[in-house]
C-alpha cells in the first residue's frame, strides 16, 4: 500500500527537500505541499492523507494548532501528524505530542529517519528523534504526586508481567522487532501486548505508553 503524504512548511526549498526523499522510497508518495498551518488543513480536508508532516513555524495558524485541529483530543477522524522543525525545545515537543502528532523530528535528522517516522505514523506507531526521547519523557512525565510502587500501579492497571516488559521496552525506545528479540517472542505477539496495553491505559500511542511508564516510577531502576 502506497502511503501518501502532505507536507506543510513555509520554506518552499524544505518541501522540495523533503518531497525528494520521500519519492526516491518506493511505497511513498508526496499528495500535496502546504505553505502555511490553514492550507495544510483544507488540504489534509481534501486529499486525507495517510501522514501530514508539518512545521511548527508558520504564517498564520501555526503548526501546533493545526495538529490540534487535526489531530487533537476529541477530533472525530484525527489524521496521523509527525512534527518536523528546526527548534529542538521541549515546550514545543510537549505541546505537539498533546496536541496528537505521532511524532516529532527535527529538520537535520536526515532522510533515513524522515522515512522511518513516515512509516511508523502510517502504521500506528510514533517516533520522536532519539536525542530527545527520553529527556522529554524524563522532564514532562513526572509524577503530581509521589507514586505508588511500580508493580502496585501495574497492577492496578491490569496489566500483566509480560506487558510491563513490552512497556519497559517502548519507554527505552525500542521498535518492536528490537522488543520482540529482547524478551525472545514473536513481532505479533509484540503487537498484541502493545494493543492491550494501549486498551487498557487509554494511550493514544507509544509515546503516552512510554510517559506513563516514566510516570509510573516503572523506569526509574532502567534510567539510571
Amino acid at each position: 500500500m502506497t502511503i501518501r503524504v502532505l507536507l506543510a512548511d513555509d520554506q518552499a526549498m524544505v518541501r522540495t527537500g523533503f518531497r525528494y526523499m520521500l519519492e526516491a522510497e518506493e511505497g511513498i508518495e508526496v499528495a500535496g505541499e502546504a505553505g502555511d498551518g490553514l492550507q495544510a488543513l483544507r488540504l489534509a480536508a481534501e486529499l486525507r492523507p495517510d501522514v501530514v508532516l508539518m512545521d511548527i513555524r508558520m504564517p498564520g495558524v501555526d503548526g501546533l494548532e493545526a495538529t490540534r485541529r487535526l489531530a487533537g483530543p476529541g477530533v472525530a477522524d484525527p489524521v496521523k501528524v509527525v512534527v518536523v522543525t528546526t527548534f529542538d525545545l521541549d515546550d514545543y515537543v510537549h505541546a505537539a505530542l498533546e496536541g496528537g502528532a505521532v511524532g516529532f523530528l527535527l529538520k537535520d535528522a536526515g532522510p533515513a529517519l524522515l522515512i522511518e517516522a513516515v512509516r511508523a505514523a502510517a502504521r500506528g506507531d510514533a517516533l520522536v528523534s532519539p536525542n530527545i526521547t527520553v529527556r522529554l519523557l524524563k522532564h514532562f512525565a513526572r509524577p503530581s504526586r509521589p507514586p505508588r510502587r511500580p508493580e502496585e500501579e501495574a497492577r492496578r492497571s491490569g496489566l500483566t508481567d509480560r506487558e510491563v516488559d513490552t512497556v519497559r521496552a517502548v519507554a527505552e525506545g525500542l521498535t518492536n522487532t528490537e522488543a520482540a528479540e529482547r524478551l525472545f517472542v514473536s513481532l505479533s505477539t509484540v503487537k498484541t501486548h502493545l494493543a492491550s496495553v494501549q486498551a487498557k491505559l487509554h494511550a493514544r500511542n507509544r509515546v503516552e505508553i512510554a510517559a506513563w511508564a516514566y510516570r509510573s516510577g516503572l523506569m526509574d531502576g532502567e534510567a539510571g
